[in-house]
């Protein structure tokens, strides 16, 4: 008798649920695509012009640095940062057109205008003599401008691998732009070895001055840069929990003084911050008002670490910080949780992003496919402001749904409004290390090893020049189309070439309401992006100044609320220099929409004032954009004045 068959889903059923599974899955992982013809429209609102920052004088073939003997075999990766960009009124013409740079090729600061703003003064770099400093074995890592000893004048901050900051003050009476306009001063007198690379300014501690909220990355002590140095040195203790890097710090601010030597001084907190914060391996500052005191809280962003987000209780003083985290549902991956993650945190910066009225925080990890496939973050509000009181972080992650959780190797993050339609577009500086040999099968190995071996750079992969990690990338230019996700437009817009690039700069350089924007790219030319495309609605610019010396300053932390006709709100704070070694103007930007011209807005204004109390003031203001002088500390209390300019409102529409 015939042996019966069994049927045909009998025999190949199994094979068949697996392969409808991994066409699941497949199906599921891939992004959402937008059609050619949508893709088109979105991109024909955006236009760039691009013209190369200035070309320092020096050796710019150099893609690696001197380092420490025991780093000598991973080179490429410990030479891997120190490109930065920031945009700001230097000249006091008040236009943020001016540029501070830091070319790795020659490891120096320039100074120069903004291409195509006009040859106002000559290109030169800062000159820390008569201070003690040693090229051989330090490198400039990033610049920060402010007028930090408070005379009305910009000042110019850059900080360091190798030695503790240098704040260029800008010596009163002298109008012209140079190099002798600057005099260097200590930020920390002592003669130690620090290694930062991220440095923001915030009034911390409430009392109307600005600190500086110090991110190190390699120990303090540790001659990464020295490669005459006979001691040992190390690297992170762990791919996901390494907390042995050097020591965040936070610098109150305490006095300074004008004139042609001009001075500053800071006092180190040394015990601002809890253990693990202290000694991450950190990358990333932003420093924003989640919760609505005008105190901001602090985002750490670590390298083979848990971020960190520190709501501030601080007064006066005395900091005080209390730890934040998020908390994990049935479907979130530990990685997804605010200050659990095991990521490379990178970048930090914020933005309204479900209209709440509440900033959320964008966040760039390593996130490329094929290779190490993390995940940035976009940290969206709940709006339960009063779980921090409870140590709830009250954010959850958003980036996969929103289209931001993948791109590549991410540095800065920024989110502003580019075509003034009222939603911020999302950009990204990416890139490692470019070479010609793809070394990612070797970090692999690494990763997957034990933990103990990170430790020891002689157990690393090598990384020297010709190796390649990520350094044929482009930077990504997110906008948002109408099924609420971003998707990457570079290649429609012609910014799809690859960079290896650290900084993003965004200041609106010319005051025609398009905001524009700086990279600085790692062992490259770095370039400025004139914004030349259309805008699509009318625009709000607000510049908010404090009285400072024979002058004003800008109110960093300043906040405006904006309150459109059909009852929108849109928000936005003065940034000190939040993200990696980007930093953006101090003025706030609001893209209107379609808004008629000369429609008057109720703005809402809160600051600390130099006393550090508390103000508010209700304007109504018309599109354009508006310097406004906020009130001294010896002026009224706070008030509430609508369909008024108080006289210390000044407008430029």
């Amino acid at each position: 008798m015939r042996e019966q068959q069994p049927g045909f889903f009998r025999r190949y059923g199994t094979r068949l649920v697996a392969v409808a599974l991994i066409a699941g899955l497949y199906g599921f992982a891939r992004q959402p695509t937008l059609a050619p013809a949508e893709r088109q429209a979105l991109a024909s609102r955006f236009a760039f012009e691009r013209e190369p920052l200035a070309t320092p004088a020096g050796n710019l073939d150099r893609s690696v640095r001197e380092v420490h003997p025991s780093f000598k075999d991973i080179r490429s990766w410990i030479s891997s940062v120190g490109a930065g960009v920031a945009l700001n009124d230097l000249d006091g013409d008040g236009l943020p057109n001016d540029l501070c740079s830091v070319d790795p090729r020659v490891d120096q600061v320039l100074v120069e205008p903004v291409p195509g703003t006009g040859a106002r003064y000559a290109t030169f770099v800062l000159d820390p003599r008569p201070l003690p400093y040693d090229a051989r074995t330090t490198a400039p890592m990033g610049c920060l401008p402010g007028d930090f000893n408070e005379d009305g004048l910009t000042d110019l901050l850059v900080y360091y691998w190798g030695r503790p900051p240098i704040l260029f003050l800008r010596r009163a009476g002298t109008p012209a732009l140079s190099a002798a306009a600057f005099r260097p001063v200590e930020v920390y007198p002592r003669n130690e070895i620090w290694n930062t690379n991220a440095l923001t300014a915030a009034d911390v501690d409430g009392d109307g001055h600005l600190d500086l909220i110090v991110g190190n990355y390699f120990p303090d002590g540790m001659r990464v840069l020295d490669a005459r140095a006979s001691d040992t040195a190390h690297m992170h203790r762990s791919m996901s929990r390494s907390e042995n890097g050097g020591k965040n710090r936070l610098l109150l601010w305490k006095g300074g003084t004008s004139g042609r030597e001009p001075t500053v001084q800071f006092a180190d907190a040394p015990d601002a911050f809890d253990l693990q914060t202290t000694y991450s391996w950190t990358l990333a500052v932003g420093a924003a008002d989640l919760d609505g005191d005008l105190r901001p809280e602090i985002y750490f962003g670590n390298d083979f670490g848990n971020d960190r987000l520190l709501h501030n209780l601080s007064t006066p003083g005395h900091p005080r910080f209390q730890v934040l985290e998020g908390r994990r549902t049935l479907t979130t991956p530990a990685s997804k949780v605010l200050g659990h993650d095991s990521f490379k945190g990178m970048g930090i910066d914020f933005a309204d992003l479900n209209g709440d009225g509440i900033p959320d925080l964008y966040v760039s990890n390593i996130a490329q496919v094929y290779a190490l496939e993390e995940s940035h973050f976009v940290w969206v509000s709940t709006g339960d402001l009063k779980a921090m009181g409870r140590g709830i972080a009250p954010y959850t992650d958003r980036s996969e749904d929103l289209g931001l959780s993948r791109s590549g190797w991410g540095w800065d993050a920024r989110l502003d409004d580019f075509d003034n339609d009222g939603v911020p577009e999302a950009m990204q500086a990416v890139g490692f290390v470019r070479g010609e040999k793809n070394r990612w099968p070797e970090l692999h190995e690494l990763a997957m090893g034990n933990d103990n071996n990170m430790l020891f750079p002689g157990a690393w992969p090598h990384f020297t020049p010709g190796d390649d990690l990520s350094g044929h990338l482009h930077n990504p230019f997110f906008v948002r189309a109408k099924d609420g996700r971003y998707y990457d437009l570079a290649p429609e817009l012609g910014l799809d070439d690859s960079h290896v690039t650290r900084g993003i700069a965004i200041a609106d350089v010319d005051g025609d309401g398009a905001l524009d924007f700086a990279i600085a790219d790692q062992w490259e030319p770095s370039w400025f992006f004139h914004n030349v495309g259309k805008r699509l609605g009318s625009w709000l610019e607000l510049e908010p100044r404090l009285p400072a010396g024979n002058g004003t300053r800008p109110a960093v932390g300043a906040q405006a609320t904006v309150w459109l006709p059909d009852g929108r709100r849109m928000v936005a704070q003065v940034d000190g220099g939040s993200g990696h070694s980007g930093k953006r103007a101090p003025e706030l930007h609001f893209g209107l929409g379609r808004l008629a011209p000369g429609t008057p807005l109720r703005v809402d204004l809160r600051w600390r004032d130099g006393d550090g109390r508390v103000r508010s003031q209700t304007l109504r203001l018309e599109p354009g954009r508006h310097t406004l002088l906020l009130g001294s500390p010896a002026a009224a209390p706070p008030a509430a004045v609508a369909d008024a300019k108080p006289s210390s409102f000044t407008g430029k529409g």
